[in-house]
């Protein structure tokens, strides 16, 4: 039986590298587990959020790169609803389809996780 994992992305886009290495892992990981979990919770969700000028802090824009995530079929994609409704952003900003999730539904999705790995 394969082990669910949940990815959970809570930093910003800009000023780290955090969120590009957590695309980069669940990416590889796609490739050995179909029961691959992605959640965006806190300051995580302006990753999904229009285009952010990455060229002003030197960074390379990764946002297409999320497209990627349906080409390997990564499905499960799970927005806080909190977290973008605090942050003055709605489900139809996002770059890429996601599930929103209130405060309730990511506790539970959180708890089916086999392991979680935090970013």
């Amino acid at each position: 039986m394969e082990k669910k994992i949940g990815i959970i992305n809570r930093q910003s886009p800009l000023g780290s590298t955090t969120a590009r290495e957590s695309l980069d892992l669940t990416l590889a990981l796609s490739a050995f587990n179909e029961s691959l979990s992605v959640f965006f919770i806190g300051d995580g969700v302006y990753q999904l959020v229009g285009q952010h000028d990455a060229n002003l802090v030197l960074q390379k824009n990764f946002q297409p790169m999320l497209q990627m995530l349906a080409l390997y079929d990564v499905e499960q994609i799970y927005v806080c609803e909190k977290s973008l409704q605090e942050r003055g952003f709605s489900l139809d900003q996002l770059v890429i389809k996601a599930t929103l999730l209130s405060t309730n539904e990511l506790k539970k999705q959180l708890e089916m996780q086999d392991q979680l790995m935090s970013f």
